[in-house]
Parts: C-alpha cells; sequence; structure tokens
C-alpha cells in the first residue's frame, strides 16, 4: 500500500464517527472504539464520537479536521452523513454520496452488476405477501429472502418451503415500521461464501467463510466463535487473482474508493456470484478486513492508519468510468 505520512499530526483532529441510530448501532460501536483505540496507540489524536444528528451536523464547529467513518448502515453508510461532510468540507474515509447508496441498495447494485455482464444470482423485487409466495416457484428452494437496505444479515432468512415466505417477507421489510424496507428474494447458490476486501484500490487476500449455522447471520458473524474463516484459501493462485479482478471491478462499479469489501459465492464448478459490496466494513474482532489484511502482514493498527490515509488524497470524480 502507498504510505502517504508517517506523521500522526498530518491528520489533525480526528473524529471516529461510531454507533449512530441504524439496526447495526451495536457493531458499529464495537468497531469505532478498536478504531479509536489504534489510531490513539499511533499517536493520533482520534476521538471516538457516538454520533447522532446534530454532532453530525456541527463536527467542523467542534474542530475536528476528518473523519474516520465506521458508522454501519442507515445514514452512515446509504450517503446521508457523506453528503453533510460533503458540505463541512471535512474528508472521510470510504466512499463517496453515490457509491455509499448504491452499495447500501442490493437491488440497484445487482441491477448494475448484471447490465455490465457480471455475474449476480436471479433475484425478485418483493412488495407484498403474493409476490413473496410467487418467489419460490420462480428461483426454487431454498432461497433468500433479505432487506435491500440492510448490513450484518439484518432481517434476512433462508426459506426452504413456501410456507415460510410470507413470515421471512415481513421480517424482511421490518414489522411495524412507518417505512416499509425493500425486499428482494434472492436464488440460493449452493457452494463455498467468500469474501474480498479491497484497500487504496488493492485487493487483499480471499477469505473463505465456513459458519456452523443455517447461513452466515448475524451470530456467526459477531457472536459465535466456531465460524471457521480460511486465509489464505486453498484456491490456486491464478484463480485467486481472477475472483480479485472481479471483486475489484464490482466494487469500482459501484464508485467505491478508499477501501470496502465485497461478498460472493463459489458454486460448485467454481463460478462467482456475486452478492453484495460493503462500504463500511466492520472492524471488530470477528471483522473480515482486519484477517485479510493480517494475512498480508498488515495488524489492526497499520490497517486503522492505511485506511485513515486515503482522506489525505483529493477524492476522485464520481463520474469517471473505472478501470476494465
Amino acid at each position: 500500500m502507498r504510505k502517504l505520512t508517517t506523521n500522526p499530526q498530518d491528520f489533525g483532529r480526528v473524529a471516529v464517527l461510531m454507533g449512530g441510530w441504524s439496526s447495526e448501532r451495536e457493531v458499529s460501536l464495537w468497531s469505532g472504539l478498536g478504531v479509536a483505540a489504534a489510531l490513539q496507540r499511533r499517536g493520533v489524536n482520534a476521538v471516538a464520537v457516538d454520533a447522532d444528528r446534530g454532532i453530525i451536523l456541527n463536527l467542523r464547529a467542534q474542530g475536528f479536521d476528518r473523519v474516520f467513518n465506521i458508522l454501519h448502515g442507515g445514514a452512515g453508510e446509504d450517503g446521508t452523513v457523506q453528503a453533510v461532510l460533503n458540505l463541512q468540507a471535512i474528508p472521510y474515509t470510504g466512499s463517496g454520496v453515490l457509491a455509499s447508496a448504491l452499495g447500501m441498495d442490493k437491488l440497484r447494485s445487482k441491477r448494475m452488476w448484471k447490465a455490465e455482464g457480471l455475474p449476480t444470482p436471479d433475484w425478485l423485487w418483493l412488495r407484498s405477501d403474493a409476490d413473496a409466495l410467487g418467489a419460490g416457484d420462480a428461483l426454487g428452494y431454498p432461497l433468500f429472502i433479505k432487506p435491500s437496505e440492510e448490513g450484518s444479515s439484518v432481517g434476512v432468512t433462508k426459506a426452504r418451503g413456501a410456507d415460510a415466505l410470507v413470515a421471512a417477507y415481513r421480517e424482511a421489510t421490518g414489522a411495524n415500521r412507518l417505512q416499509p424496507r425493500a425486499v428482494l428474494a434472492e436464488r440460493y447458490i449452493a457452494g463455498g461464501e467468500y469474501t474480498c476486501a479491497i484497500l487504496d484500490g488493492q485487493p487483499l487476500p480471499l477469505i473463505r467463510i465456513e459458519p456452523t449455522s443455517e447461513f452466515y447471520d448475524y451470530h456467526a458473524k459477531y457472536i459465535a466463535n466456531d465460524t471457521r474463516y480460511i486465509c489464505p484459501t486453498d484456491l490456486v493462485p491464478p484463480h485467486e487473482a481472477e475472483l480479485q479482478a472481479l471483486c475489484l471491478r464490482a466494487y469500482e462499479l459501484v464508485g467505491c474508493r478508499g477501501w470496502g469489501r465485497v461478498d460472493f459465492m463459489l458454486d460448485a464448478q467454481g463460478n462467482p456470484w456475486l452478492i453484495e459490496v460493503n462500504t463500511n466494513p466492520g472492524m471488530t474482532s470477528h471483522s473480515l478486513v482486519p484477517m485479510a489484511a493480517a494475512a498480508c502482514g498488515m495488524d489492526y493498527e497499520a490497517l486503522c492508519w492505511a485506511i485513515l490515509e486515503t482522506t489525505l488524497e483529493p477524492a476522485p470524480n464520481a463520474a469517471q468510468e473505472p478501470t476494465r
């Protein structure tokens, strides 16, 4: 990775934005406390900020020079906070407004990938109980029902039969919400689950994920200690390089910058299927980006520094065509 500075004073006063008000608040707090402590150990004037709307609107007035954004989900990851930071002319980690919004919206990112010829499992946009009941006939069983704009597997169900579809759909919409979440049904891909972390335009080593639960759900991600992570994988180097290139292409098409993660499945024939892009991945003790960084010799503190370093470079033109 490029080294832009060795002087922690070059960053100025850094707000590590964490917590927030999304369904992923708890995970964000875990991530943020880890990031803030790591940066402080490296001499950075980093302040852990449990973000609310008033704080975010006044970060420049509070004397902050830049932001390490580790808010997960909701306004912190869908472009809203990014727009507020742009208005205050505060550099921040991660993707900009458009890429954050697209990355958070699985329906639209999948449409973009398909239009560009990238592989992603077939899906349906569900808008009613009747749509949910028709999903099994269209996509087969099992299938996934998931919110389009949530992370950390919040609201995701693996439905094995028609009797589970309506309940899964209602769970994904978010019961009793004033604004129900958009929901999609997605074809199940039998095979291995993988992720590719990307830092400063460079893919890191792939990780194969082997949960003991039905799928890689919230519990398997953040609580269970029996989920297996294989890194380096047993993939032959040319195949891994092809998969890394695919993930980088998917990441660039969405317009991502700085850092992120692309999740995909690998079927029994070795064919990849893109699932989603994460523009503000977790940085907890169970998280995948730190694991991938460790596999290439970068410890947690060095990773946090490298992510923060990306804020020292001018943001690229969001309309620039990604490298093919």
